[in-house]
């Protein structure tokens, strides 16, 4: 039986669950291995705090780059979060030929190039299926399964806190507000929510499965974002009445104008009007879900827990193990070697969109709009008017144009005399499978 050293890098709310869930599945994992995980090492902030685990206290140091040079560590596992000390920490860590594990979203999003091209150098692991979607195994499926699979697309949710909020608007009809102070509550949210709601969370993991899926190098600061702290039940009832769930997702698609050295890729979050029949609609409170489209697989989605200290300890215990049986073994996880892609800028792409307006009720007010979509070249699917008089609202839902068209076209619509407001826009997608 191989014994194999594990050096914990934080033991906060995942840490802490994977301690547990190590030593409840300690003895499965040595009959399917044949090795044995032990925890040795763990480095926290303070060595005073009560973690109630069952594990031996000498076991804790608050140095961890100690942690991580010591000669009785085997493998690392870094749930410390952010980007620095965890950048040179997991760095050193590969340069002593150690595999790593980590659920750093952050970090990968912004240096995931620089340390997989180091582990690649260094022949060791570094493995990472916690960082973009919880429990729910992507990663892996994107890097093995699919390696040979030409994905054309990936479209998910990939933040509970969100999908939480809009969970609870749509179906119980609660405030932005008050959805927000209820994910709060729950630990969903922090306290400043802004990582998850205005997105930055959710495009650090567009970023990461962009990167994997197209074998490209994508950082956080090519994702477009926006949040969803702007949108209303108004929005959220207006989209249900025409068939539409509101969901925030990621987008991560081939633009179809790139070569295999240099592809053109879109990398983009932000709120979406999604048709009910679609199976991303269908995802509720802080569930997660990706939808991948590829050339010969078609359609594939992958659902589960996104978020939360034990769903995320499963996905590092798996990572754990596959690095522990590599390390026995001679074999790695590559990702392999990664290109420069072009970013394609928000400005060119195509979506159709959900415009609201509130306008004047009075004769020639519709054709009037209708001629500033027209020479904007953006052509309207469908059009509804509610309420009469000075309270007159248009609702339209434009068939696919270039966002630069329709920036152009709402920001002549709010010249306009008769338009009092012009409300949520939000893009339509979806719609062109089903």
């Amino acid at each position: 039986m191989n014994r194999l050293r594990i050096g914990l890098l934080g033991c906060g709310n995942v840490g802490a669950a994977l301690v547990t869930l190590l030593g409840e599945q300690r003895a499965e994992v040595a009959a399917r291995t044949g090795i044995e995980l032990d925890i040795t090492r763990i480095a926290v902030r303070s060595t005073a705090k009560d973690r109630g685990l069952r594990i031996d206290p000498s076991v804790f140091c608050t140095d961890a780059a100690a942690v991580v040079s010591d000669a009785d560590v085997d493998l690392v596992v870094e749930v410390v979060g952010g980007i620095e000390p965890a950048r040179t920490l997991v760095s050193s860590a590969i340069a002593a030929g150690k595999p790593v594990v980590t659920a750093n979203k952050e970090l990968l999003a912004n240096y995931g190039a620089e340390l997989f091209a180091a582990a690649d150098d260094a022949g060791v692991d570094l493995l990472f299926e916690a960082a973009v979607a919880g429990a729910i195994p992507l990663i892996r499926p994107l890097r093995e399964s699919l390696a040979a699979e030409p994905v054309e697309r990936i479209m998910g949710i990939v933040n509970g806190t969100t999908n939480y909020i809009l969970t609870q608007m749509a179906e119980r009809g609660a405030s932005y507000a008050e959805a927000l102070s209820e994910a709060q509550s729950l630990g969903y949210a922090e306290r400043d929510p802004t990582a998850d709601v205005e997105g930055f969370d959710a495009g650090a993991k567009a970023a990461i499965i962009a990167t994997v899926a197209f074998g490209a190098v994508v950082v956080a600061g090519d994702v477009y974002h926006e949040g969803i702290s702007r949108l209303t039940l108004h929005d959220i009832e207006m989209a249900r009445r025409l068939g539409y769930a509101v969901k925030a997702v990621a987008v991560a698609e081939r633009t179809g104008n790139g070569e295999a050295e240099q592809p053109e890729l879109a990398v983009r979050v932000h709120p979406a009007m999604v048709p009910f029949q679609h199976p991303l609609a269908s995802v509720r409170d802080s569930f997660n879900a990706v939808f991948i489209q590829g050339d010969a697989v078609g359609e594939l989605m992958f659902y589960g827990r996104g978020a939360g200290g034990r769903p995320t300890a499963s996905a590092v215990l798996g990572d754990l193990v596959d690095a522990a049986v590599n390390l026995t073994s001679g074999g790695r996880g590559r990702i392999g070697h990664l290109v420069r892609a072009r970013i394609r800028s928000i400005d060119d792409l195509r979506s159709a969109y959900y415009i609201g307006l509130e306008v004047a009720d009075r004769p020639g007010v519709l054709a009037s709009v209708a001629d500033v979509f027209g020479r904007h070249g953006v052509s309207i699917r469908s059009m509804e008017q509610h309420g009469l008089g000075d309270d007159a609202s248009l609702v339209f839902i434009t068939h696919e144009c270039r966002e630069r068209d329709l920036q152009s076209t709402l920001r002549e619509l709010r010249d306009l005399e008769s338009v009092h407001e012009l409300g949520t826009v939000i893009r339509v997608i979806g719609d062109e499978h089903h």
